[in-house]
């Protein structure tokens, strides 16, 4: 503890001596009281130690203020003098602790929200997964028998290229072969369980797969883009379709601004199409089950696709032009932000650049070697040019991100369809 959390447990101390001398005197007070004060002094003390370690100088001055306080003789609030000065450096550096986490908070709620808008949740992951598996002929991944009740699972033996999504499941330390999660929550702070993220190599060839296989031409097609799930019956009176098409927003030099999944979809009431809200599609989609209808029912759901398709198509492009505007805002936000973090860094960048030509140059040039004196000047001429480009390049960098966000557009392609039947018409 430092010499003035000392000097505080001191006071403590002797305040507590001269409660227990005086004990027998202040029959009013119960003895409960003054243990509760002597709690109270104890806190006081540990909190100013604490003060002091975030206040730097600071912490001395309201020390002294605290005894002096509690020994009667009053105190005085710290002005601007020297401790002023000192805390000064102090408080730049909580500033700035509080801008990086206030900028950690964003970054974090920004990776919420897009966590929730690509549905990126552990049981998504895992299907995809073991969708690819079942296309690639490999053993699926068996429930771990070591961890019930937690989604952990047993890598099996993979065949092929497949073989490679077993390394860094040892352990490094005993060797032995480690189950593994898609539960970022299951894996926190564990080392006998191996997170299985987006990056890691089997969901990433799990992706290629399935992308694969969507864009793959039709008598090499081995993933049907249709299906057909069940709903609860309070959702849904009649069948319902929804499309889900990826969308895919460029702007100049065809760079990819933008790019998600997009669904739209609507009702089939005596064989017509009556579109659906977003919400509506949004609500039937997560509340469908995994259980399929009657093959009678899928065969009179296919009888009516022919003639479901051009309103249904009608259905996406709207959605898309729906959405393109919605991310016109956004795009033209990103944009800003883009210029001004690039005009911030080069600012930044010219400043530094600046004080370190505007001191002086040190006495001890006159020992070095002419090489060394050469190389010098060298750098400084380097600098001065780099400093005097910094506007140009601001100027070029800026014309650079307004052009590549100019003119977004967006690009439809359709990726599956899915069918909702009423549980209620599942064995009709």
């Amino acid at each position: 503890m430092s010499p003035d959390g000392q000097r505080l447990v001191f006071v403590y101390h002797f305040v507590c001596q001269g409660y227990r001398t005086h004990q027998g005197t202040a029959s009013a007070r119960r003895p409960s009281d003054l243990e509760a004060d002597l709690e109270f002094l104890l806190r006081v003390a540990q909190k100013v130690e604490a003060i002091r370690e975030d206040l730097g100088s600071y912490g001395t001055v309201l020390a002294d203020d605290v005894e002096l306080a509690m020994l009667g003789r009053g105190y005085t609030l710290p002005g601007t003098g020297r401790a002023e000065t000192k805390v000064e450096p102090v408080r730049k550096m909580l500033k700035f602790e509080r801008d990086v986490a206030k900028h950690i908070q964003e970054l974090l709620d920004q990776y919420r929200e897009t966590r929730r808008e690509l549905r990126l949740v552990p049981e998504n992951i895992h299907k995809v997964v073991e969708v690819a598996l079942q296309l690639a002929d490999q053993p699926p991944l068996m429930p771990s028998t070591r961890h019930p009740g937690h989604a952990v699972f047993v890598l099996p033996a993979f065949k092929g290229t497949w073989a490679a999504c077993a390394e860094g499941l040892a352990h490094p330390h005993t060797q032995e072969i480690r189950p593994i999660t898609f539960d970022h929550t299951v894996a926190d702070g564990r080392d006998d369980v191996v997170l299985v993220h987006l990056n890691h190599r089997l969901v990433q060839m799990s992706l290629r797969l399935l992308r694969a296989e969507v864009w793959s031409t039709t008598g090499r097609k081995r993933l049907h883009r249709i299906t057909a799930r069940l709903v609860p019956d309070h959702l849904l009176e009649t069948p319902a379709v929804v499309a889900h098409a990826r969308v895919v927003v460029t702007g100049g030099n065809d760079h990819r601004l933008h790019e998600e999944v997009m669904t739209a979809g609507g009702v089939l009431r005596e064989d017509r199409f009556a579109r659906l809200q977003v919400g509506d599609v949004e609500r039937l989609l997560a509340a469908s089950t995994s259980d399929v209808p009657h093959p009678a029912i899928q065969e009179r759901l296919l009888q009516l696709w022919d003639r479901i398709t051009p309103a249904l198509l009608q259905a996406l492009e709207a959605r898309m032009r729906d959405r393109t505007s919605s991310l016109q805002r956004r795009l033209a936000e990103r944009a800003d932000k883009e210029a001004q973090d690039m005009a911030a860094i080069l600012t930044e960048l010219k400043r530094a650049i600046d004080r370190e030509l505007v001191e002086p140059a040190y006495q001890q040039l006159s020992l070095f070697s002419n090489p060394e004196r050469e190389q010098f000047e060298r750098n400084r001429d380097f600098l001065r040019a780099r400093a005097e480009a910094i506007p140009d390049e601001m100027v070029r960098e800026t014309e650079a991100i307004l052009a590549r966000y100019a003119d977004p557009q967006p690009r439809m392609f359709p990726v599956a369809v899915t069918f909702l039947v009423p549980a209620r018409m599942a064995k009709e």
